[in-house]
Formats: structure tokens, C-alpha cells, sequence
């Protein structure tokens, strides 16, 4: 399945008032599509689509909390009302919390599940009610925690391994009845967007992603790219698809990680906004596609690279999955459990 080229393509994008939904907005009216920005800083989407439009581009803003039914139909009323239909929706929105599991308020794990995991949901079903004749591109924006879990990031690891389960349901669905709808999932590792800073910290230090970081662009390349040349998966970051095959070769080994892992979401600082964003927009955060990374970060992923292109990502693939049989091998990291 090929679908139009970008220029001739509306898009709505969730999430789009920071990190990478911000990123594949502005790259897509950059690109010549007609974008539909939702998030639920509606003041502050108004000022990003007033900047498109300035620059020559095509845009309107729908402030909608993607956690509601209603308010998702409402962002696909728009979009059609504003540019005769949808070609591409992408599912971006999605916060995390740091902290133990036991620690968390029953009150905010439900609140990430109802934007991380039910926000995807609607989106997706809309989505596709909209584009069940015309055909379209669906993409989800899961991330390597749809594979792998993290210590300190339980209930995110647990909404974006439903998210994957969901967009892989829903995949063969739309093959039963023959539906003319691409579906992808992006699977991001570490990148460089706000999304710590906007976190619920239940912990004892500022949050921050663990290394390599990648910047944000490299997931809206990807995504725009999944926009017209559809994959099944794409993941972002070639250090994201390492610990996943290291993960499935020896997950004792990678267990034995935690406490790496945890100890690399910590910096030495005191935290800062220990309520984040979880229960309402912040608006200082908003307009940001980057964060406050304190690690270099990546301009590109040759891995990722390599695999949008299809002929390129079996020799990928082999040549990580040759890595990380070395790098988490029992004569390494001791005998997996």
C-alpha cells in the first residue's frame, strides 16, 4: 500500500503542542501537508498554527484532551470541516510517571492509562471510521517500552505494551474486512523532548532519559515517512532495537539491568515540578520540541534509517541481533535467569 504524496495529504497530529507530535506537525506543514494540531494547551496551539500560517503553511488547532471520546470526534469534525477529510492521523499524545509502582496514586496511574492507552484508542477508532472508504494512514506512536519494561516507569512500560497489543488487533481487523488503511507503530527510544520534565515524579531526584538520546526530528522523519510508504513497525533509535533483541536472547540478563537503568533515570538534582503535567497542560512546556538532555544527543539513527527502506533492514536487523547476542551473552552479564 503507497498512499499520496505528503504535499497533497491532511494530517492530524495529537500531542502536537510539544516534543515529537510538535516536531512531525511542523515538519509535516513544512512539507507542504495541511495539518490538524490537537493537545490540550488550546492557547498554545493557536499561537503554534498562527506561526505555520505565517510561514506559508496550512493549519488549524482543536484543544481536545484525547483521554475523551467526544473531544477526539470533535478533532476529526475539524479536520473535515476545515480541509475536506483525513488522509494521515497520528497518535502521539502520551505522558509518563516516574516512581515505584506500590507509590503511585491509584488516581495517576489511571490518569496515564486514560491519555497513553485510551487516547490511542479513540484516536484510532475515529481514525478509522473516518477513513474506512477513502483510505489513510493510521500511525501510533508507541515506544520501546511496548517491548521492554522500565524500573521506576511501570505503568508507562504497561500503557505502551497495551498500545502495541491494541494497534496489532486492530491491524488484523482491518485486513478481515479488506479496510484500505495502513496501520504503523513508531516505537521510539530515549528521545529529546520534555516529556521528563512534564513527568509525575513520585521520585527522590529530577527525572531524565537514559542514553543515547535521539532528537525528535528523527521520530517525525519516521513518522512522515510511515505517512506515505507504510511499515508495520518502525523503531527509532538502532540503541532501542539492540536492548529488545538483547531482551528476547537473554531477558534474565536484561532483568539484571534494573538497576543500571534506574539509576540513569536520576539526576543529581532536586526535582523540580514534582506534579508535572499529568492532570493539566504546563503551559511553559508547550511550544517545545526539545528538552534539557544533559548527554549529547543524536541527530540521526542509521538503523532507523537503514530500515525505511526495506532491502536495507534484514542486514540491519541481523547485524544488531549479532550485537546483542554478544553484549548480554551469559559468558558476559552471568547466567540469565
Amino acid at each position: 500500500m503507497q498512499h499520496k504524496p505528503l504535499a497533497d495529504q491532511t494530517i492530524v497530529v495529537t500531542g502536537a503542542s510539544s516534543g515529537i507530535g510538535l516536531a512531525t506537525a511542523r515538519m509535516a506543514a513544512s512539507r507542504g501537508a495541511r495539518v490538524v494540531l490537537a493537545a490540550r494547551s488550546g492557547a498554545a496551539l493557536d499561537r503554534i498554527a498562527d506561526d505555520i500560517v505565517r510561514e506559508g503553511g496550512q493549519a488549524v488547532a482543536v484543544g481536545a484532551d484525547v483521554g475523551v471520546r467526544a473531544e477526539v470526534e470533535e478533532i476529526a469534525a475539524r479536520a473535515v470541516a476545515a480541509f475536506g477529510g483525513i488522509d494521515t492521523w497520528v497518535n502521539v499524545a502520551g505522558l509518563t510517571i516516574y516512581g515505584p509502582l506500590a507509590e503511585v496514586s491509584e488516581e495517576d496511574h489511571e490518569r496515564l492509562m486514560r491519555t497513553n492507552f485510551w487516547g490511542t484508542v479513540n484516536g484510532s477508532l475515529v481514525a478509522v471510521a473516518r477513513m474506512n472508504r477513502r483510505g489513510g494512514a493510521l500511525i501510533n506512536v508507541g515506544s520501546v517500552a511496548s517491548d521492554l519494561a522500565f524500573p521506576y516507569q511501570g505503568m508507562y512500560s504497561a500503557s505502551k505494551h497495551a498500545v502495541k497489543g491494541f494497534t496489532d488487533a486492530l491491524r488484523m481487523e482491518l485486513r478481515l474486512t479488506d479496510a484500505p488503511i495502513s496501520v504503523t507503530l513508531v516505537k521510539p527510544t530515549s528521545i529529546d523532548t520534555p516529556l521528563p520534565r512534564r513527568a509525575r515524579n513520585y521520585m527522590d531526584r529530577e527525572p531524565m532519559l537514559p542514553p543515547p538520546v535521539y532528537r525528535a526530528e528523527e521520530v517525525a522523519h519516521a513518522i512522515l515517512h510511515a505517512a506515505v510508504h507504510p511499515q508495520r513497525d518502525i523503531v527509532v533509535g538502532g540503541a532501542g532495537k539492540l536492548f529488545v533483541a538483547g531482551k528476547e536472547f537473554a531477558p534474565g540478563a536484561y532483568d539484571h539491568l534494573a538497576g543500571q537503568i534506574a539509576a540513569l533515570q536520576k539526576r543529581t538534582m532536586e526535582p523540580r515540578r514534582p506534579e508535572g503535567a499529568l492532570h493539566a497542560p504546563q503551559e511553559d512546556d508547550t511550544g517545545h520540541v526539545h528538552g534539557d538532555q544533559p548527554f549529547p544527543v543524536l541527530r540521526t539513527s542509521a538503523y532507523t534509517r537503514a530500515s525505511l527502506h526495506p532491502l536495507a533492514t534484514a542486514s540491519a536487523v541481523v547485524g544488531l541481533g549479532l550485537a546483542a547476542a554478544a553484549l548480554l551473552s551469559p559468558g558476559r552479564r552471568g547466567r540469565p535467569h
